[in-house]
């Protein structure tokens, strides 16, 4: 049976926590085959929960009893991340390059389950949204259930307002302002998920738009003069907004437009990356900028901002 506390939560997500241990994959395929039932009826993934709603589960395999899944492991290290924000509801930390927001798919621990290590008196700590493991910046934590479906709302309605610092390789034009390309869930043949563009008119097309504006222009720290795709020399830093926030959004659209993102191992340009690794840059230039949110509880406007890490700054 759905407690008060879990109320309002997708049933995909509930899901997550309460089975611990199986594979995301393994979840969505039993609610996609009605194996999972609410109240005796077949429901999506995205269906919301309510208080006493009745589960019934088919028997699945998980690494730990499903009472302990709030419980982190004793061997996931605890860790405090740098605080933009914090009340009794929510706060905002400055996530680090380089960690993921949660364990799973070969990552033992995240940093929800760091956090909650390092904060065992915490009763209720959830991430309100995601960032891309090697993405940095701005990442909103619920301390409150009321909070969570708040913030998840606004998410959800595009009412937020995110911005990234994205480094391109090549001269963007100005005029280019709007990108509004559809684009598609996929698998690799290892499983490995991938995004790409695709028509329109295509069944799986999810309408995605990202609005680019240019805020400086710069020397190709590699050095390399030209594109090997025929882009324009040297680099721009682009201010990127989403107005929608899919998987790898702004990574794709701005591969597809001929201006990989330095560093981006999936979708960038490969040769750049390795020539900017050999000067010592590690990383993914995106950086989760600005967040503009109203307050969970007050319906304040909230400015959150996390400066650019010295290791980008020193890119630029």
């Amino acid at each position: 049976m759905v407690d008060e506390e879990s109320a309002g939560q997708r049933l995909d997500n509930f899901l997550f926590r309460l089975l611990k241990g199986v594979p995301k994959t393994h979840v969505y395929r039993i609610i996609r085959s009605g194996e999972v039932r609410v109240n005796k009826g077949r429901v999506g993934a995205e269906h919301k929960l309510g208080a006493g709603d009745l589960l019934r589960l088919p028997p699945v395999r998980v690494a730990q009893p499903a009472a302990d899944a709030a419980l982190p492991s004793p061997h996931v290290p605890g860790r405090e991340f740098p605080i933009l924000f914090e009340d009794e509801a929510w706060m905002a930390i400055d996530k680090p390059a380089g960690v993921a927001v949660h364990g799973g798919s070969g990552v033992s621990s995240g940093v929800i389950e760091q956090l909650r290590k390092a904060r065992p008196e915490a009763r209720f700590l959830e991430l309100v949204h995601r960032l891309d493991r090697d993405t940095s910046g701005v990442l909103l934590v619920a301390k409150r259930r009321s909070a969570l479906r708040h913030l998840q709302d606004q998410f959800r309605e595009r009412e937020t307002g995110k911005t990234y610092l994205a480094l391109v390789r090549g001269s963007w034009p100005a005029s280019k302002r709007v990108i509004d390309w559809p684009l598609q869930k996929y698998l690799l043949a290892d499983g490995e998920r991938r995004v790409r563009v695709v028509p329109p008119d295509h069944p799986d097309a999810m309408r995605s738009i990202t609005l680019v504006k240019v805020a400086q222009r710069q020397q190709d720290p590699a050095g390399a003069p030209g594109g090997r795709s025929g882009v324009a020399d040297g680099c721009t830093l682009l201010e990127v907004t989403i107005k929608t926030g899919r998987t790898h959004q702004i990574r794709v659209h701005l591969s597809h437009a001929g201006f990989p993102i330095a560093g981006d191992d999936k979708y960038g340009d490969f040769e750049w990356n390795r020539q900017l690794g050999r000067l010592g840059f590690g990383r993914m230039f995106l950086h989760a900028w600005k967040l503009q949110v109203r307050h969970p509880l007050t319906g304040e406007e909230m400015h959150l901002e996390s400066a650019l890490p010295k290791e980008l700054q020193a890119m630029r």
